[in-house]
């Protein structure tokens, strides 16, 4: 593979930062989600210096539809869930960023958000 990048989801102090880092180390690219914003900016700099790490907050403001979601919500239109498949479209967008465009912090809502 000639540019092989690596998604680390759930990315805490313990397993997902043990695989990035061993990632890095291989020659990946890594990208990273967390739920702290802290945790990945430290991860990051711990690694940048192995290799050029592009690391990404992607924050997910939404109901994730399932099954069991679907439940809970049983009355709620489409457009107010978010797609799985969306979700990691997005993420595969943030991990093969041009370098000269790199996004940090990362949003997604779906479509029926009132702001």
């Amino acid at each position: 593979m000639a540019n092989p990048v690596v998604v680390v989801t759930g990315v805490g102090p313990g397993t997902g930062a043990a695989i990035a880092r061993r990632f890095s180390r291989g020659g990946y690219a890594v990208a990273m989600l967390a739920r702290s914003r802290a945790r990945l900016i430290a991860l990051e700099r711990e690694i940048e210096s192995a290799r050029a790490v592009h690391v990404a907050y992607v924050m997910i403001d939404a109901v994730i539809d399932l099954e069991w979601t679907r439940q809970m919500f049983p009355n709620a239109p489409d457009e107010f869930f978010i797609k799985p498949a969306a979700i990691a479209e997005e993420v595969w967008h943030v991990a093969h960023q041009d370098r000269s465009a790199w996004s940090f912090n990362v949003e997604l809502r779906p479509f029926r958000e009132t702001w």
